[in-house]
């Protein structure tokens, strides 16, 4: 029996990419490469008591919205999710879904949030890809979970010559695959092992070599970092270390951190390798900065080497904030995308900082840490989204909170 099919109408895009319907039950169905206004017909794919998610299968009724990919790949690959949207929709869809996360995970009646900034560059954007060389196969399926990609719109162009001219051929060696291009477009070749022992490439590109076994770094060829640079300033980035892929974008939002930026003393977690404490470090009397990762301390200490101002502690937020014998006038937060915890929110709500600005990945963890700084006596000032990785669901924003 030819599995149930559902024909739907779609009310509004959600956070991940997927249009929000309803099936005659009642239950919320979640359809992937599809617009609000259109009717759909589709197969279910999975399903709970609550909500379910679906394959779309046929266009019935188009929005006047939609428009042609430009990737022959979108609605297979899953890397990117509003190709069928122009972009200055995808802007206003972002802020509209960063609105709802606030509403319904944060409970935030009439979030202040800004309209989008748009990226400088919409196709070729990102210095940084991943791939899959080897088949990864889903259980209960029977065809691997494998894309052949012959194009992709979003690698900066030195990345997209490169990574079409890859031969691996068959091997057990490793399965994923990283590019990184710096400003000056030089290549970084990142591959990940299970094995430890480095093995033997013939790579005919002048280009830095990087085997990677259990997040250490073995450097094969070339160098060990690559330089990007950030409004004229260079920023060593090492294999392991979190660098920006929109450096454009990237920019946008230091720019947004130094609007009207009058503190004296300020504190920032999760500072990385020094992207924003260096534009910060300019205008204030004192830094302070924590970050866990070895790594990217190291490359934040060249970074800002040259700052009296500035003091770096490699350690837990959490560990370090109990022991600060001072008050941050601000406290500024770049967190991974999964936000910080209960304990690190704990340490900020007992410093009391006038003010507070949240870097933000992941709207759902921003809403959630908001509830509880909101809980904690801040008040949301405003949130401004900026498109980073254009054509994806991506959504990062920058949250302003105050006393």
């Amino acid at each position: 029996m030819p599995d149930k099919t559902y024909e739907i109408s779609l009310e509004k895009l959600i956070y991940g990419g997927e249009a929000l319907g309803r099936l005659h039950d009642g239950r919320a169905v979640f359809v992937p490469y599809a617009l609000p206004g259109e009717r759909v017909r589709i197969r279910l794919t999975f399903q709970k008591k609550g909500f379910a998610r679906a394959e779309l299968l046929e266009l019935l009724e188009a929005s006047p919205e939609r428009i042609t990919p430009q990737c022959k790949h979108f609605g297979i690959c899953q890397g990117c999710a509003y190709q069928h949207l122009p972009y200055e929709a995808q802007l206003k869809a972002k802020a509209e879904i960063l609105r709802d996360q606030l509403q319904r995970i944060g409970k935030i009646e009439n979030p202040p949030v800004n309209e989008t900034v748009p990226s400088p560059q919409i196709w070729h954007y990102r210095n940084q890809m991943d791939f899959l060389v080897t088949e990864r196969h889903i259980p209960d399926k029977k065809e691997p979970n494998l894309l052949y990609l012959e194009e992709c719109h979003l690698p900066a162009p030195a990345i997209n010559a490169f990574w079409e001219d890859l031969e691996f051929g068959a091997n057990d060696i490793f399965e994923e695959i990283s590019l990184r291009q710096d400003t000056a477009e030089n290549l970084m070749f990142l591959f990940h092992a299970h094995n430890p022992e480095t093995p033997e490439m013939s790579l005919e590109d002048d280009l830095s070599v990087v085997h990677m076994h259990r997040g250490e770094a073995i450097i094969m060829a070339g160098d060990d970092h690559l330089v990007n640079l950030l409004h004229g300033r260079p920023f060593r980035a090492s294999p392991t270390s979190f660098s920006h892929p929109n450096l454009s974008a990237a920019e946008r939002i230091i720019d947004h951190l130094l609007e009207n930026l009058s503190a004296k003393i300020v504190l920032e977690l999760h500072s990385g390798i020094g992207s924003y404490s260096a534009s910060v470090a300019e205008k204030v009397d004192r830094l302070v900065c924590v970050d866990s990762d070895a790594i990217a301390c190291d490359d934040f200490a060249i970074n800002l080497d040259e700052f009296e101002n500035v003091e770096l502690y490699q350690a837990k937020a959490e560990d370090v904030l109990p022991s600060l014998d001072f008050t941050p006038d601000m406290i500024l937060v770049d967190p991974p995308v999964g936000g910080l915890g209960r304990q690190t929110l704990d340490g900020i709500l007992s410093l009391g900082s006038a003010d507070l600005i949240y870097v933000s990945r992941d709207p759902s963890t921003l809403a959630r840490d908001a509830a509880r700084l909101l809980g904690g006596g801040y008040r949301l000032k405003s949130v401004t989204p900026f498109d980073v990785a254009p054509h994806t669901s991506q959504i990062d924003c920058v949250a302003r909170f105050t006393k």
